[in-house]
Order: structure tokens, then sequence, then C-alpha cells
């Protein structure tokens, strides 16, 4: 029983992990260093993550500075932020890409609340079929004879406990995240 709620929560633990990481993503306004983690760049033949080829930094609030450590890489990082989903369209010097987060609107800062809501929602019901499949485990395990009514229902509490407690996390994640978009 131990066992099976051990991974039930290591599961549900991973679930809020990538729902956060979903968040880091979603940019609001602000210059976040994070919307580059998922681009690779082409590098001697090999896709490196765009971190391992440049420095990348944050000088104003709105602005991210990609300065390559190899100068001749300035155009293929240029077009592997244009083929990313981030919606920037980068701009160089020669030595260097900026790239100019504009303001958000009113209308757009809405959208983005509501886009985190439905992935808030979609982890819910991710963490709800994890409590489920634990329910199920420990009823087949109980149907067997392998722990006894009592501890059935003790497991079914504990599952319940945790899912509370996850479910808890995306909200408070939510929350914070929506706060952080609708903040002018």
């Amino acid at each position: 029983m131990e066992t099976v709620l051990a991974v039930t929560e290591e599961k549900m633990q991973k679930t809020v992990q990538a729902l956060e990481n979903d968040f880091l993503m979603i940019r609001a306004g602000r210059a976040n260093p994070n919307l580059l983690n998922k681009i690779s760049v082409s590098y001697y033949g090999a896709m490196t993550p765009l971190q391992q080829v440049a420095n990348i930094s944050v000088p104003e609030a709105r602005v991210i500075l990609i300065q390559p450590w190899d100068k001749k890489l300035i155009k293929d990082i240029e077009k592997a932020i244009m083929a990313s989903d981030i919606g920037i369209t980068p701009s160089n010097d020669g030595n260097m890409i900026r790239l100019i987060f504009p303001e958000l609107t009113g209308e757009r800062r809405q959208e983005l609340v509501k886009d985190i809501k439905k992935k808030a929602e979609a982890s819910k019901v991710a963490i709800r079929n994890i409590r489920r499949d634990a329910m199920e485990q420990l009823k087949k395990m109980s149907k067997s004879s392998e722990i006894t009514e009592d501890d059935l229902k003790d497991g079914e509490e504990r599952a319940q406990k945790l899912t509370d407690s996850y479910i808890k996390n995306i909200d408070n994640a939510t929350d914070k995240k929506a706060k952080e978009i609708t903040t002018v």
C-alpha cells in the first residue's frame, strides 16, 4: 500500500511541476529568459540549446539580449527564434540579438489568463486520474487479500488527502500567474 501511495505522490508532483514549467513559458509582458529554454540551434552539425552557445541577459524589463560566443551563429539563432512559437521578431546589430517584448493589451492579458486556467484544469484532471488509478490498485490489493479492509479505507483517505493537497498547489500557482499577468 505504501508503494502505491508513494508512486501516486510522485506522479502528482510531476504533474504540478509540468504545469509550473508551462507557466514559465507564458510571457507576461516582461522579458523572461525562460522563454528561450526550448530553442535549439545547429552548432557544428548538432542541435544545441541556445543557452549553451550564447550569453542571455535581461538589461531592461522588456528586452532580452542574446550575445552568441561565435558571431557566425547570429543568423542561425535568428532563424531558430523565428521558427519557435514565442511570437517575437529578433533584431540584430551584427554582434548581438535583441528581443523586444511589446506591452500586453488588456484583451491579450485576458486571453492569457483563460489559457492559464485551461492548463490548470487539465492538470487537475490529470491529478484526479492519478488518484483514480491509485484507488483501483488499492481495491485490487484488497480483493486479492494483500491488504485489509481497514488498510483500504486508510489508503483511500490518504490518496484523497494527496489529491486535495496537489489541487490546492495548482490553484495557488494559477492564481499567482494570473496575478502576474493582470498586473500592469
